[in-house]
C-alpha cells in the first residue's frame, strides 16, 4: 500500500513526546508499505534543521513533508486551536500532491479530520480515522472549550470524521464505545491501544544503574518513584507533591522524580517548595528525550500514571503506562477505567486513591519492599508487554484496517 499518513505532532524516540506514529510507520514500511507523512515541526528533535514552511524529509525511509508550526505544551487553549486550524488548512493544501491507496489520520487535535476527508474526497480513495481522545468530551470536561457554539462545531467536526471514514480505530474500549455510541457498526471500528516499544525500552539493568551514578546521584540508594509526561490541567502532577509529602512519613528511602513540562509546572515547583519536598524527596526535572526517558525508567523501582478527577479521561490510553509495562517498570497510576482493571487484574502494580496521599504512600512503600508482590509484578509487566500489548501486536490491527478500507471504500 501506498499510505499518507496525517498526524500533526509527529516525534521520534530524539524528541519528548509520543511516538506511536513514528514507531506504527516504522512497521509498515518494514512489511513493504510506503508511507508518507503530512505533518509539523511541534515535537520534531531540534537537531532536524528545518525553514520556514514546508520541509521535506527522510526518517528510517519514512517520508515526511513537515510543517515548520513551533508549538508548546504552555500555550493556552486559543494559542493552541488557531495552531490547530492553521495546519489544517495548510495540511489540506499540501496532501494534493501526494499519491497514495489511503489516507490515515491521527487525533489529537481534531481538526486533523479536515485535510482526511478533503484528500479522500478529492483523491477518491478511503480514509481510516484514528482517535486518540474522545473530542468534543474532553475539552469539555476540563473547562478548555466553554462556549456552546465551538462545542457544536466540535461535535458536528467529530460526527463528520466518523461518518466520512471507512474504517476507525480506538485506543481503548472506552473509545470504541464512545465510536458505536455515535451510531457506527461495531464491524468497522478497531481497538489499537498504545503499546510496548520492548525492543527500545527493554534494556540490560547496568543502563539504569550508569544512569543513576552519572545524572541522578541525589537518588542515594533510595527507590525511585518516577513520572515522566505533561504538567497540564488533566494530569493533576500537584498529586506527587502530596503523595512526597505523605511518603516522608513512611520511609524516606523512596524518592520521586518528575520529568517533563507544561502549563502548570511553575505552579507545581513552588507548591513542592512550601511543601518542604522539592529537592528534598522529590525533584521536579526538565523534558529529556525518549532515549533519557529509557535509561531513566530502567533504573526506576516504580513509574506513575496520573489524572484528575475526570472520569471522561479514564478512556485515555496513556503513553507512560506502556512505557514502563515495557521496560519490566511495576506502574501505579490514581484513576479508574480500563487501565485500573487491567492492573488489578494482572497485578503489574498498584491502584492508588486519588485523594488520600497516607495511604497511597503507605501502598507504595509495603508495595516496593515486599519482594513476593514485586517481582510478581515485574512478570507481569513482561508478560502484557510482550504477549498483550506490544507494538508489533498493534501494528498488525492497524494494518488489517487499512487493507480492509481499501478493499471496502464505501464511507461509513
Amino acid at each position: 500500500m501506498k499510505i499518507l499518513y496525517l498526524h500533526q505532532y509527529f516525534a521520534t524516540p530524539e524528541s519528548n513526546a509520543g511516538t506511536r506514529s513514528y514507531e506504527m510507520a516504522k512497521r509498515l514500511v518494514s512489511k513493504g508499505h510506503e508511507v508518507t507523512f503530512v505533518t509539523s515541526s511541534a515535537f520534531l528533535s531540534t537537531s532536524y534543521k528545518l525553514n520556514k514552511g514546508w520541509n521535506e524529509i527522510k526518517i528510517d525511509e519514512i517520508k515526511l513533508h513537515v510543517l515548520h508550526l513551533p508549538y508548546s505544551n504552555k500555550d493556552s487553549y486559543f494559542k493552541r486551536m488557531m495552531k490547530f486550524v492553521n495546519f489544517s488548512i495548510r495540511a489540506s493544501l499540501k496532501t494534493l500532491i501526494i499519491k497514495s491507496d489511503v489516507v490515515f489520520a491521527t487525533s489529537t487535535p481534531l481538526t486533523i479530520a479536515i485535510p482526511a476527508v478533503f484528500y479522500s474526497k478529492v483523491k477518491n480513495i478511503p480514509m481510516v480515522f484514528e482517535i486518540r481522545d474522545l473530542w468534543p468530551e474532553l475539552p469539555v470536561a476540563i473547562g478548555a472549550i466553554k462556549n456552546p457554539i465551538i462545542i457544536k462545531l466540535a461535535e458536528w467536526l467529530e460526527k463528520f470524521a466518523y461518518n466520512n471514514a471507512s474504517h476507525l480505530i480506538g485506543l481503548s474500549p472506552g473509545m470504541c464505545d464512545g465510536i458505536i455510541r455515535q451510531g457506527i457498526d461495531k464491524s468497522k471500528v478497531t481497538l489499537a491501544t498504545n503499546s510496548c516499544d520492548t525492543g527500545l525500552f527493554d534494556v540490560d539493568p547496568l543502563i539504569g544503574l550508569k544512569y543513576i551514578e552519572t545524572n541522578i546521584k541525589f537518588v542515594n540508594n533510595r527507590k525511585i518513584i518516577t513520572y515522566t509526561g505533561t504538567f497540564g490541567a488533566i494530569n493533576d502532577v500537584k498529586y506527587i507533591v502530596d503523595l512526597a509529602r505523605a511518603a516522608k512519613k513512611y520511609n524516606y528511602n523512596l524518592c520521586f522524580i518528575a520529568i517533563g513540562d507544561g502549563m502548570q509546572k511553575n505552579e507545581i515547583k513552588k507548591y513542592a517548595d512550601e511543601l518542604g519536598v522539592l529537592n528534598d524527596n522529590l525533584y521536579i526535572l526538565e523534558p529529556v528525550s525518549k532515549y533519557e526517558i529509557v535509561r531513566l525508567l530502567s533504573a526506576a523501582d516504580l513509574s506513575l500514571s496520573l489524572f484528575g478527577p475526570i472520569k471522561e479521561m479514564w478512556h485515555n490510553s496513556a503513553n507512560k503506562l506502556f512505557d514502563a509495562l515495557a521496560s519490566q517498570t511495576p506502574i501505579a497510576i490514581n484513576y479508574g477505567g480500563w487501565q485500573k482493571e487491567f492492573i488489578e487484574e494482572s497485578k503489574c502494580g498498584l491502584v492508588l486513591p486519588s485523594l488520600d496521599f497516607n495511604l497511597a504512600a503507605k501502598k507504595i512503600n509495603d508495595f516496593i519492599f515486599n519482594d513476593e508482590l514485586y517481582q510478581y509484578a515485574k512478570k507481569s509487566c513482561h508478560d502484557l508487554s510482550y504477549n498483550k500489548y506490544s507494538r508489533s501486536i498493534m501494528a498488525d490491527r492497524l494494518e488489517y484496517a487499512l487493507i480492509e478500507a481499501i478493499n471496502d471504500k464505501t464511507p461509513i
